[in-house]
């Protein structure tokens, strides 16, 4: 699948909530990412972040690196674009290397919106000049 074919970017909360059934984020991420009929698009950086969340729960990280495998989660690159990654980062000074990535792979697919859990940073990240993101949140 192309990079432009994909609708929806998805942070680390809400992998993670999908597939550890003891998640806070469970029953919401599960409702959402289940009722998509096309895969979600991630950042190996926020893609570690998820293999980080689930660390130790063996069975739950096999499960989503499956969901890997089976292409329902696809890996898109975006550090070719360190520096607007690094002026991000300094646009925004607690915002993490994850969350950069997925902002600015959101500027490289505009039309697709990103599912997170976390509201309070993601609805004060701006993409290029002063946009808002496109937002499916709890």
């Amino acid at each position: 699948m192309k990079a432009s074919g994909i609708n929806y970017l998805v942070d680390a909360g809400p992998i993670a909530g999908l597939f550890n059934l003891n998640d806070q984020w469970h029953a919401w991420s599960a409702a959402v990412l289940t009722a998509l009929d096309e895969p979600v698009g991630t950042t190996e950086t926020v893609w570690a972040e998820v293999c980080h969340l689930l660390g130790r729960n063996r069975p739950c990280l096999l499960e989503a690196i499956g969901a890997l495998h089976a292409a329902r989660i696809i890996l898109l690159p975006v550090w070719h674009s360190s520096a607007r990654i690094a002026a991000v980062l300094e646009k925004h000074p607690f915002m993490d290397a994850g969350d950069a990535s997925l902002v600015v792979l959101s500027e490289k697919l505009p039309r697709a919106k990103i599912i997170t859990t976390d509201v309070r940073d993601f609805t004060v990240y701006r993409r290029f000049r002063n946009e808002p993101l496109p937002l499916i949140h709890p």
